[in-house]
């Protein structure tokens, strides 16, 4: 059986494989039947970006995690969590009080994207400015076009 290759010339890439898959396949996310598309649409999430952050400070209960968060539905909270705690990168723990008392806090696995999801947060702070104007002037252009 031949061996796999150990490098990938894609765009993005290191030059060398990351992980092994079980089936012995390097995880390569720009392959559609890659599992890794998965772990990318996860992390990409705007919410997730938003939880990852909140909970990089402290261990948060669902109501204390929807004020910091403003714009996010209840909904949504909760489908985001629950995909971020199925994924292993928070932890929900359900202490037996009455009312019940539910706490959230991120796993060492889900540390791991403080940095590069705390890194896209103040890319998106420091650029809006530029990026609202080069929709504002892409805008123009499109308009103009059709007349």
């Amino acid at each position: 059986m031949p061996t796999p290759r150990a490098s990938r010339p894609r765009p993005g890439s290191p030059g060398r494989v990351l992980a092994w898959l079980p089936d012995g396949k390097p995880a390569d996310a720009y392959s559609a039947p890659c599992p890794s598309r998965a772990a990318l649409d996860r992390i990409a999430d705007k919410w997730t970006a938003l939880i990852i952050g909140a909970l990089a400070e402290e261990t948060m209960r669902f109501s204390e995690l929807r004020e910091v968060i403003g714009g996010i539905s209840e909904k949504m909270l909760t489908q985001t969590l629950r995909s971020l705690e199925r994924d292993g990168l928070v932890r929900r723990t359900v202490y037996p009080t009455v009312p019940p008392k539910v706490e959230y806090r991120l796993t060492d696995l889900g540390r791991t994207l403080e940095a590069p999801l705390g890194a896209i947060r103040d890319w998106a702070e420091r650029h809006i400015n530029e990026v609202n104007t080069a929709r504002a002037d892409y805008e123009r252009r499109a308009s103009g076009a059709g007349n």
